[in-house]
C-alpha cells in the first residue's frame, strides 16, 4: 500500500526559495573555504526521538537543486513510525553540495515530521472511536500544502485547503446574512452541485434550524462533549458532524466519544514542535 502522495509541483519553488534565502549572494562561504573541491561524502538523516517521518521528498529536492548528481536514498518512506536513532535517508556525493543543502533539507523534514508525529498522537488516542482527526487552515503561510500532507502522513485527514474548495458558513457569515436559514439558502443557490456545505453552530438552540434547512456537515464549535452527544443524537445520521475549537491531547478522547465523525484541530499544524533530526556525516 502506497503512502500519501505529494506532487513535486507543490514544493520545488518552495525549496528553491529556501535555498536562495540560505545561500545568499556569495554562496556557502564556510564550505567553499574549508572543503576541497571534489571531496566525496556519505551521510544519513538520523532521527533523535521517536516519531513519524514526513518530508523526505522535499529534502531530496534540496540536494537535487544544488547538485543533481548527489545520490539520495530513502530508507524509511514518509508515514513510517520510527524509533530514536533511526536513519531515514542517506545521501552521497560531492561533499560541498551535501553541506550546502543540508540545513534546508533538515528544516523541511524536521518541521513536517513534527506535524506528522503530533497528528499520529491525536489519531492514536481516539482509534477506539469512529472519529477521524483533520486539520484546519491554521497553517504556516506558503506551507499549507506541505503541512496538510504531513497530517496525512500522521494518519489524519485534510479539511478544506482554501476558501475555494468548500463552503464553511461561520458565525460571522450567519450574522451578516441574518439567519442560519438565509445563509444556507444563499449558499445552495450559488454553488455547484459537487461543492459541500458545512455550517458552524455554537449551541443546540441553533441545531433545529440547521436540520430543517439541511447541510452536508454541522460543525460544533467550542461545545461541550455532552452537548455534542445530544447534537449527534438529534441529527441521527442525516449530516456529518465535526467538533472544533480547543481540541487538544487532553480533551480529544472525551470529544471523540461524543460520537462526532470528525475532530478538527489547528494545533496539529500551527503548534507542532519539530521532530529532532540530524545529519550524521562521514568522509568517503
Amino acid at each position: 500500500m502506497s503512502g500519501p502522495f505529494l506532487n513535486p509541483l507543490l514544493y520545488d519553488k518552495l525549496v528553491r526559495a529556501a535555498l536562495e534565502e540560505d545561500i545568499g549572494r556569495a554562496g556557502d562561504i564556510t564550505t567553499q573555504a574549508t572543503i576541497p573541491a571534489g571531496m566525496q561524502a556519505v551521510c544519513e538523516f538520523v532521527v533523535r526521538k521517536p516519531g513519524v517521518v514526513a518530508g523526505i521528498p522535499v529534502a531530496q529536492e534540496a540536494f537535487r537543486q544544488i547538485d543533481p548528481t548527489v545520490k539520495f536514498e530513502t530508507l524509511c518512506p514518509d508515514g513510517t513510525h520510527i524509533q530514536s536513532r533511526t536513519a531515514v535517508a542517506r545521501v552521497s556525493g560531492d561533499a560541498r553540495a551535501i553541506l550546502t543543502a543540508e540545513r534546508v533539507g533538515l528544516n523541511f523534514m524536521s518541521r513536517l515530521s513534527g506535524t506528522a508525529t503530533l497528528t499520529a498522537k491525536y489519531v492514536d488516542l481516539i482509534k477506539h472511536t469512529q472519529a477521524r482527526v483533520c486539520c484546519t487552515r491554521k497553517t504556516t503561510p506558503g506551507l499549507r500544502a506541505l503541512e496538510k500532507y504531513a497530517v496525512r502522513c500522521g494518519g489524519g485527514m485534510n479539511h478544506r485547503f482554501g476558501l475555494d474548495d468548500a463552503v464553511l458558513i461561520k458565525d460571522n457569515h450567519i450574522a451578516v446574512c441574518g439567519s442560519i436559514t438565509a445563509a444556507l439558502r444563499a449558499a445552495k443557490a450559488s454553488i455547484g452541485h459537487l461543492v459541500k456545505i458545512e455550517i458552524e453552530i455554537d449551541g443546540l438552540d441553533q441545531l433545529d434550524e440547521v436540520i430543517a434547512e439541511g447541510a452536508d456537515v454541522v460543525l460544533f464549535d467550542n461545545m461541550s462533549p455532552a452537548d455534542m452527544r445530544e447534537g449527534v443524537r438529534r441529527i441521527a445520521g442525516r449530516m456529518k458532524t465535526e467538533a472544533s475549537g480547543g481540541v487538544n491531547l487532553q480533551n480529544i478522547v472525551d470529544v471523540a466519544e461524543s460520537g462526532v465523525d470528525l475532530l478538527s484541530s489547528g494545533a496539529i499544524t500551527h503548534s507542532a514542535p519539530i521532530l529532532d533530526i540530524g545529519l550524521d556525516i562521514k568522509i568517503g
